[in-house]
């Protein structure tokens, strides 16, 4: 099938599609005048490849393990295999840089509300979470 289809077939555009070739994530075949062509494996992978995207992986984080979902459409993998785990630990890692930069937003977000409330007052006291509104209706 060709781009378009593909792209039709998981969601994405044909313009994703040829980022993620051109980035290493995918390798379509070529018909004898340079049109991409895309098999059934192929939409596996991009399916595959947009739900890690979608769940906060980087192009560069599905990059490092891209050889992986060549291999399980190729061979018809089990999620199980030990090569997997390559998978497991790129989302680890990633799952940590985002906690520890959630930790240093959170410091951040808490000296600067200290500042304001040190300069000026009651105006940026903390104050509830949006969507309550029994605070506004007292005032």
């Amino acid at each position: 099938m060709r781009i378009g289809e593909a792209a039709h077939a998981t969601g994405l555009t044909p313009r994703a599609l040829r980022h993620y070739e051109q980035q290493g994530l995918l390798r379509p075949g070529r018909t004898s005048s340079g049109h991409r062509v895309y098999t059934s494996a192929h939409l596996e992978q991009l399916r595959a490849i947009g739900e890690l995207l979608r769940a906060g992986l980087t192009v560069a984080d599905v990059r490092s393990f891209a050889h992986l979902l060549d291999r399980a459409a190729d061979d018809g993998a089990a999620d199980g295999e030990p090569g997997h785990c390559a998978v497991a630990e790129v989302s680890l890692q990633r799952l940590r840089e985002l906690d520890r930069r959630i930790e240093q937003l959170s410091l951040v977000r808490t000296r600067l509300a200290a500042q304001l409330t040190d300069r000026f007052g009651d105006l940026f006291a903390e104050r509830p979470a949006t969507g309550s509104t029994s605070s506004r209706a007292s005032r």
